[in-house]
């Protein structure tokens, strides 16, 4: 568990990463302004700083430079709308460790998140056992994105991997179509439903016996699908 600050002014947004944040085990505290995120980085001493650039009171870019400029070496992701080079090249000057463009996927976010963390020590756990996940001759290991079948690796597109990693870490809950799309392909993305039909496709075709009847994958009639490890 790490101690990370969410400095962000979307409310919602906010939330919505801190509760992803908490759902991983972390110890999440959200700062609405950049004033007030400072001073949080100042007294608390988070392990990771997830910092949004446009800001009331204090902007990002003054934000990083004045944590850089106590000596703090937190690693802090910028997390903004602004993807121009110039705006990426301003924050790496800074010293930021790492540059998420809005919209964003929740899991991007968090793989990002895990592995910064694990490259600056402050996971003191070695990697953990559940960071794999089995079922029939499958194994899915969400450390490496990885996924194998049998002694075959299984090349699966990004969005179909994070579509997996999602309906696994749900442990048989059903989710939505809607939470899928928010969670995969991210906050504020146009993506129409049939892309999360599409995908779950790919994904029978690649890791089921028999696609046609799938024994992990499962639809769910009207709402959407959940995962079956047996």
């Amino acid at each position: 568990m790490a101690r990370i600050l969410v400095v962000e002014d979307n409310a919602a947004l906010a939330e919505g990463i801190a509760y992803n944040l908490r759902h991983e085990h972390h110890e999440a505290r959200i700062a609405e302004d950049g004033r007030t995120g400072l001073q949080v980085a100042r007294d608390w001493h988070p392990e990771l700083v997830i910092l949004d650039l446009m800001l009331p009171e204090m902007n990002g870019y003054d934000v990083l430079a004045a944590i850089r400029k106590d000596g703090n070496r937190v690693p802090v992701i910028i997390l903004t709308a602004r993807g121009e080079e110039a705006d990426k090249v301003r924050g790496f000057r800074l010293d930021a460790d790492q540059y998420v463009t809005k919209p964003f996927g929740v899991l991007e976010l968090l793989e990002r998140v895990g592995a910064l963390l694990r490259r600056s020590g402050a996971r003191s756990t070695p990697r953990a056992a559940s960071d794999c996940i089995r079922f029939a001759d499958v194994v899915v290991d969400t450390a490496a994105r990885s996924v194998r079948r049998g002694d075959q690796l299984c090349t699966l597109t990004p969005k179909a991997f994070e579509l997996l990693v999602a309906l696994i870490r749900r442990h048989g809950s059903v989710a939505t179509r809607q939470e899928l799309l928010k969670e995969v392909w991210g906050y504020g993305a146009f993506v129409l439903s049939r892309t999360v039909d599409s995908h779950v496709a790919e994904l029978r075709r690649k890791l089921e016996v028999d696609p046609a009847r799938p024994k992990h994958i499962l639809t769910v009639w009207k709402v959407g699908y959940r995962f079956e490890t047996a």
